[in-house]
């Protein structure tokens, strides 16, 4: 994980307002201190009332998922990593707002994160795999980098060819093995929607690669 990405974790200090700070001693001596088993909810309280641990439990607990979902759906590194950032904080703004019991505090994270991926997406300009960066390693095995290369343009190609939401439903379906009730709810949508999302991405997936393949073949 890069520098940038463990940086993350100390975010919540920038975002906890001023007038908790007086408080945090106090609530450190009033209650037990926060560890990893400790629940969700009781962590986005805690860290309402001035507990910058729970904020730091929260931030390793949830960012590597939410890297992940960012980074699937923008396929670019450093705009997941300040979408990832962007979600933590909005965590932290809404600390005091949070409901206990209404909803999972992930899934509140993924909608979040899923959210600022579309606003990136559809303000991105049409890419290119031609923007893709050259390889560089030594003579002895350019041919394997070159094989590699074409497997991964292929694949970068057909999920980026899909709609957001086919791409969306397939990420946290195969690739963070969330349920489909989860995946309904960060979507939005009813889980028949997202079964639905899922048969046609997959089958998209499948023409797109097998196309690609038979193209490779008669070249």
């Amino acid at each position: 994980m890069s520098a940038a990405t463990t940086a993350l974790a100390g975010l919540h200090g920038h975002a906890r307002p001023d007038h908790r700070r007086k408080g945090a001693a106090m609530a450190e001596i009033a209650t037990p201190a926060v560890t990893a088993e400790t629940d969700d909810d009781t962590l986005i309280a805690r860290f309402a009332n001035g507990d910058q641990s729970a904020a730091r439990i929260l931030t390793e607990r949830h960012i590597g998922r939410v890297l992940a979902l960012a980074t699937r759906m923008l396929r670019d590194t450093t705009e997941a990593e300040d979408v990832a950032q962007e979600t933590m904080l909005r965590a932290w703004r809404n600390a005091e707002k949070w409901e206990t019991g209404k909803a999972k505090f992930s899934t509140w994270l993924h909608k979040v994160a899923l959210n600022l991926c579309y606003d990136r997406l559809r303000k991105r300009k049409s890419s290119s795999l031609d923007e893709v960066a050259e390889p560089t390693d030594d003579r002895a095995s350019v041919q394997q980098n070159m094989e590699a290369d074409e497997r991964l343009a292929l694949l970068k190609d057909a999920m980026e060819s899909l709609p957001e939401r086919q791409r969306a439903a397939i990420q946290m379906r195969h690739f963070e093995e969330r349920g489909n009730d989860e995946t309904a709810e960060i979507l939005g949508v009813t889980v028949e929607a997202v079964e639905s999302l899922l048969s046609r991405g997959r089958r998209a997936l499948r023409d797109k690669l097998a196309g690609q393949r038979a193209l490779l073949l008669e070249e």
